[in-house]
């Protein structure tokens, strides 16, 4: 709203939702938005004033507490806030008229002038019934107002409003909380721009390697449950997608069952401890190349960071992996792999399946036949060196790597977020470095 102030009051019937919409606004908004409280129920709460018995000792304290609240204001606003009061003292007067309070209504036009007037008024509008029925629901009889002092009360603000010639817009509250949290939000010009991970500050594609429940689901479900901005500048890591290949390969299982009841041979698989083993060693090159297409599918996007997780073993599992991939995405890629010996990661993979059972996918144990064949080593160490981080050559082009130790086993955040970094820091420098 063009040439609208800074302070703000928000007005409206008993129950209407006032105190609710202004502390989302206020917890969704923290670096725009401050708000105050209804000053009336504040002295109220604060004193231990009867609203409705002790008007007199009500106006005594309202006029102790007015400058004050004005000081508050007027920091507030200097300080560049967006100033939202919930009610304002014109809105007292109104009640007082409803009450018959004949006390305050000659007290104040002394009163008024301690508390500048907000720049607008916003009202949330309801029909009086809709009052009633919020009051019974919000269960506080010590702030009952009945209907017939509900239309006076209406009567009397909006002849207060008229006389002042106040900027006052209405706002329709009788529908759903969205609606009106929107319009309102529309109103005041408030509009929520989430603090997106820079490109600058995170990772683009980010290899994440390492034996069989190694840790890789859990690293990314870690990050998903960390705050944007704490991931993007702890983590490096932006907006999160991932691909992993093992889905992929389990519909290979799924429809070597179809062909086996079908009468058929078994193609990429056999049976093995009530799991599936590898049949078709192509099937490692067939899943990378599923991967790299799913990188095609979703381009480099400032702010972004697209994970792809697989493991591999073998005299040269990793060193075959990085050279299979394309250079669009090898330009694009550090690698993390997660470190834990095989005992430890067979340990896991039982506990795993043990822990839920099979029932698909998300719960698939690897045998220990297809372990000790696949996945008893790997070239990661030798391709590395056996160095914590570096710098790979893989067709020519740099691939930033670290490796993370991932033993013991935690679940603790105050543990994984420090083991996290550790890697994740030294990776993303050599990220940024590389020619």
């Amino acid at each position: 709203m063009e040439g609208r102030g800074r302070h703000i009051a928000v007005e409206g019937l008993p129950a209407v939702g006032k105190s609710e919409v202004l502390a989302s606004l206020a917890r969704f908004y923290p670096r725009a938005v401050r708000v105050f409280p209804e000053l009336v129920k504040s002295v109220v709460e604060a004193d231990g004033i009867d609203l409705f018995r002790e008007r007199g000792r009500l106006t005594r304290a309202l006029f102790a507490a007015a400058p004050l609240r004005a000081s508050e204001i007027a920091r507030t606003v200097r300080e560049g806030f967006l100033c939202l009061e919930e009610s304002h003292l014109g809105v007292h007067l109104a009640y007082a008229h409803a009450l018959g309070d004949r006390g305050f209504v000659e007290a104040f036009p002394d009163l008024e002038p301690r508390i500048p007037p907000p720049d607008l008024y916003v009202r949330l509008a309801v029909p009086v019934e809709e009052s009633i029925a919020r009051q019974a629901a919000r269960a506080t009889p010590e702030y009952a107002v009945d209907a017939a002092r509900l239309t006076r009360f209406l009567s009397e603000l909006d002849a207060w409003h008229a006389a002042r010639r106040t900027p006052l817009v209405a706002l329709d509250a009788d529908r759903a909380l969205s609606e009106t949290v929107a319009e309102l939000e529309g109103a005041l010009g408030l509009a929520y721009a989430p603090s997106a991970p820079t490109a600058a500050a995170t990772f683009d594609l980010l290899l994440l390697l390492g034996r069989p429940a190694s840790g890789k689901s859990e690293f990314l479900d870690f990050l998903r449950r960390t705050p944007p901005r704490e991931r993007a500048e702890r983590f490096h890591v932006g907006t999160l997608a991932a691909a992993d290949d093992f889905p992929i390969l389990w519909r290979l299982f799924e429809n070597d069952d179809v062909w086996e009841r079908l009468g058929r041979p078994r193609l990429h698989s056999r049976r093995a401890d009530g799991n599936y083993a590898v049949a078709d060693d192509g099937v490692w090159a067939f899943l990378l190349d599923r991967l790299a297409a799913e990188v095609a599918t979703r381009p480099a996007s400032p702010g972004a960071t697209l994970v792809l997780e697989f493991s591999r073993g073998g005299p040269s599992a990793y060193r075959d992996a990085l050279h299979q991939l394309p250079p669009g995405v090898i330009q694009r890629a550090a690698a993390l792999y997660l470190s834990v010996s095989f005992a430890e990661s067979w340990r896991r993979n039982l506990a795993r399946y043990d822990e839920k059972r099979r029932s698909g996918i998300l719960t698939h144990s690897v045998p220990r036949e297809e372990m000790e064949r696949t996945y008893g080593s790997d070239d990661w160490d030798r391709l590395t060196e056996g160095r914590p981080h570096g710098t790979l050559d893989v067709r020519g082009l740099p691939v930033p790597f670290a490796t993370l130790p991932n033993e013991p086993e935690s679940t603790d955040p105050r543990v994984l977020g420090p083991r996290y970094a550790s890697a994740l820091a030294p990776l993303f420098r050599l990220w940024q470095e590389r020619a």
